[in-house]
Formats: C-alpha cells, structure tokens, sequence
C-alpha cells in the first residue's frame, strides 16, 4: 500500500555506506550531527562523512498537498513531476542529459504537508549537481509540451487506479476519514481535476510553496561545512523570503465504526482498515509505537499471524501509525480471495477489538521494544536512509540528538502505558472500506468464459 499521505512517502534508497556503524554505536551518530548555517542565513543538519566520495540531501518545504487549490487536486504531485523537465536555458532533454552525463539523482515529490526533494551526487559533480537543483527550483520552463506530456503519464496511471482495488480501497478510506477537508483530497489529483490543472495554476503552487521560511535541509557526505555553506546559499539564497500557504484546520479522523463497500469484479478483494490515531507529540506516542508494532508490524504481529499463519486467509496485512501536521491515523491493508473476504474482515475485527480489551503480554512488550531499538539503527545503513530519517526528525520537530535519546524513550515505556494506548486507538472499531464482488456474488463460482470456435 502506498501512504501517499504520510511523511514517509516514496522514500528514495542511497547507494553509499552510512557514515557510522550505526548499529552498534548510536551515539556516535548523534554526536556527528552538526547544526550548520550558511553564511546567508540557511540553516542544515549536516553529517560530514568522508568513507565514500559521495552527497546525499534531502529537503522539503511545509505545503504539499493539502496547498493544491480547491477543486484542483493533484497541483503539488504534477509540479514535483515537472521541476526537472527542463529549466532556465536547457529543455527538458539537455537537462536530464546533464543529470545523467554525471550521474546526479535529482527528484521531487509533493506529500500530504511538505513539497520534498531529493539530491545524491559524487563529491567531483556537487557544483553542478547543485547548480541544477538551483535552476528547477528558480525557473523551471514549465513549457506546454512537457506539461502535457507529464499530464498524460498521470492521467494514465490514474485510470490503471481507477480499476485496482487497492489503489480504490486507499483514497476511499481517506475520503471516509476527512471528508472535505485537504486531507480527504486524493494527493496525485483525479481524473477530473488532472485535465482540469493550467500552467498558472503550477506556477502559482511554486511561488506560493518553495520560500526558505518553510525550508528544512539535511546534508550527508563527503564535504566540508564551509564548501556546503557556500552551496546552500547559491542553490536556496534566491528563494522568496517567506512563503504564502493556506492555513489547514487541525482534523480528528471519522469515528468508527462505519463500513464502506466498492463493487469491483475482480477474484482478490481488498481490505483497508484504519481510525483516529496518535499525534506525533502526543505523551502516548511511543507507548502507540510499541502497540502497534506488536499489532501490524510484521511477520511477527498478532494480525499476520492470525490472518495469514493461522487461518491462510490472506498472503500479506499490515497495519501502521501515520502522522501529518493537522491529524494522525492508524492504517491497514490486506487482500483476500473474494469468497473469503467476509471471513477475513472479521478476523481482522475480531483481533483488534481483543488487543483493545486485553492489551499485549509482557513477552510481546518485551519482543517490540528488542525489535524498536536494533532495527532503526539497522535500517540507516545508507548515507540517503540517515539524511531521510534525519529529515523527518526536523520536521517533527525533534531535538538534534534524538538518535541518541530514542531508545531510552522505547524502554520508558511500560505494560500499563501499552494497554491505555491500545484501548484508546482502537476500542471504538474501524473505519473499514472493502473494494471487490459483493458478497452473494463472490459466494458463486465465476462463469466460464465461451470458448471460440
């Protein structure tokens, strides 16, 4: 499942090792992240790291897609598609001639609050790669071939979604948890509002989101800090001051349970599930961490081992924690042969409304704070992981060190905090949305297909 609205979306691998053993030494990440500013008054968080001669920088600006205009989903995702397509002098072909002659990973993508970007070069192409990233973010063409071009390759990948159950059951059960508000909007737009989107409108999103107020930066990698300050200001100094956003109410999700059903004739019915979930500043974050790996995390939850181990009801379900700026969520998904749907939802039910009851054991509080603690570490074994984890701490609003902190946060967290949490989350049931064959139809055999003479 893609959580488009999550600040996790589309997250981009690296290629080079991490700067640090993080796994066994975490602290010493902590201690290598520096608070660097440029001379022009641009602030980073920077890990110098000299192992590979490579650069990794993640970015993002407040906006996203909640800033797309009313009736106009989808503005943010077409810009973040068409920044690179060609800016100041070069055309779309030479600039991603460019891009390619020195192999600069340069991206964009616009998610449900922030406008991100990506950057990854060899230390020999920082000047040009940065140089690039400059021009898309200053005077990117935005010329009306291109623009059609991008739209086109959209509005097709919006049609092969409007037929797959998944990518219908997704937006379904946003539009179920926010009705109107931006949140409920569907992030790449639809096929109404896609055709509908002008040039004016693009230029008017960038003006309106990419300003250096919003801006948060990470940087990891083989340069200096003068070198990097002297490169933040040249690539984000010309930037507008301050941007202009549009103020987003703060939204609690649609109480469950409510049940939503999408008739599609397809064989594997999709399942997604969720409800009001935990703000990330919330005291009961971590304790909502913990439970919920315990629940949905992974091979070893309650959910796959009852759903897929005990019963073979489905191949893969997962459940997560989502957080935005205005709301938080808890979110699930799982596909199930279509005459075994029925038994599958009430399985997942069933599950969840007895951890709410019971909470977890001590041996599974035990098992998710092992599990917590080593696979972060484990996971920032990229120098592009590190400066997206970093990345998401800024824009949390987490200290500088809380690589070093985190897991003394984890093991603070008691049985007693884990049962409040459960109960809390997911004691009121579900929003459910199943997407498939309706029920008295799925219960019969599907018809042979005539054979041709």
């Amino acid at each position: 499942m893609t959580y488009s609205l999550t600040r996790r979306a589309a997250l981009i691998g690296g290629a080079c090792a991490a700067m640090l053993t993080l796994s066994s030494a975490p602290s010493q990440a902590a201690a290598k992240i520096q608070r660097l500013v440029s001379p022009g008054g641009i602030e980073a968080w920077f890990v110098q790291d000299a192992t590979v001669p490579l650069i990794a920088m993640k970015y993002a600006f407040s906006g996203g897609a909640s800033q797309d205009p009313a009736g106009k989903p989808g503005v943010g995702n077409l810009v973040a598609d068409l920044l690179e397509e060609g800016s100041g002098d070069l055309d779309s072909k030479t600039y991603h001639e460019r891009l390619d002659r020195r192999a600069i990973k340069l991206s964009f993508s616009a998610t449900r609050d922030h406008f991100r970007g990506s950057l990854r070069m060899l230390k020999d192409n920082k000047d040009e790669a940065y140089e690039l990233l400059r021009m898309a973010l200053t005077s990117a063409r935005f010329e009306p071939a291109d623009v059609e071009r991008i739209r086109a390759q959209v509005i097709s990948t919006l049609r092969r979604e409007s037929t797959n159950p998944s990518s219908l059951a997704d937006r379904k059960v946003l539009e179920v948890a926010f009705g109107d508000h931006p949140y409920g909007r569907p992030a790449t737009g639809t096929l109404d509002s896609v055709p509908k989107i002008e040039i004016a409108d693009l230029k008017d999103y960038a003006r309106r989101i990419l300003a250096k107020d919003t801006l948060r930066i990470v940087v990891v990698g083989d340069v200096d800090p003068d070198t990097l300050g002297k490169l933040l200001d040249k690539t984000f100094g010309a930037l507008p001051a301050k941007a202009e956003l549009t103020p987003i109410p703060d939204v609690v999700a649609a109480k469950p349970p409510q049940r939503a059903f999408i008739p599609l004739d397809v064989p594997q019915t999709a399942v997604t599930f969720g409800g009001p979930g935990i703000n990330r500043h919330d005291p009961d974050f971590m304790a909502a961490d913990v439970v919920n790996h315990i629940l949905g995390g992974g091979p070893s939850s309650r959910l796959f081992k009852e759903v897929r181990e005990k019963r073979g009801l489905a191949y893969s379900i997962h459940e997560a924690l989502l957080w935005m700026d205005h709301s938080a969520l808890f979110i699930g998904e799982t596909g199930a042969r279509a005459d075994r749907a029925g038994e599958t939802v009430d399985a997942v039910e069933k599950e969840i409304c007895r951890i709410a009851e019971e909470g977890p054991t001590q041996q599974e509080l035990d098992e998710a704070k092992s599990y917590l603690k080593g696979s972060q570490m484990l996971a920032l074994d990229t120098s592009s992981k590190l400066a997206q984890e970093m990345l998401q701490y800024q824009l949390d609003k987490l200290p500088i060190d809380y690589i070093e902190k985190r897991n003394a946060i984890v093991d603070a967290v008691t049985l007693d905090d884990t049962r409040r949490v459960a109960k809390k989350l997911w004691g009121d049931g579900l929003l459910t949305v199943i997407v498939g064959r309706a029920p008295q139809v799925a219960a019969q055999p599907a018809a042979a297909t005539p054979k041709s003479n």
